[in-house]
């Protein structure tokens, strides 16, 4: 899977909100906290407005803050809100592709991946992290030595 800098950004703005509770913040001081290009920040902000993640007011006493409470934002409704689906082929859903011959069963190989994408990113919500509260399956699977190491091509 790969993790775009929209998706970076978008969780980790979400995160400073989540931290902030219900006192707005500025998208400046979102900016600079996550080290984040400001213009780059309002983009993924009205994308996360437009999917009803964050509420926006303008003024000196305005700014940003989330529209549900953090344990109720997971991971998924993040990257679904900025990127679309979690797992695609080529642009199409996994159970809309269909192969021929050797390749017939790797539809199923992709619907698999797609599994175990949203069994964790369905799962973590924004209250989790913050709370440095991960669920125990994630403490699992990161405690495997093997999850730390890099494979190559």
């Amino acid at each position: 899977m790969h993790i775009t800098a929209r998706v970076d950004y978008a969780v980790r703005t979400l995160l400073e909100l989540a931290a902030a509770g219900d006192a707005p913040a500025k998208a400046e001081g979102l900016a600079k906290s996550q080290q984040i290009p400001h213009k780059f920040l309002e983009a993924v902000l009205a994308d996360l407005r437009r999917g009803g993640l964050v509420r926006s007011r303008r003024g000196p006493e305005g700014g940003y803050w989330l529209a549900r409470p953090p344990g109720e934002i997971s991971i998924a409704d993040i990257i679904r809100t900025v990127e679309g689906p979690l797992a695609s082929v080529r642009g199409e859903r996994p159970e809309d592709i269909a192969y021929t011959g050797p390749a017939e069963r790797l539809r199923d190989v992709w619907i698999a991946v797609r599994v175990n994408l949203r069994a964790v990113l369905e799962e973590v919500t924004l209250a989790e992290v913050v709370d440095d509260d991960l669920p125990a399956f994630v403490l699992e699977l990161i405690a495997d030595p093997g999850a730390w190491a890099r494979r190559e091509a």
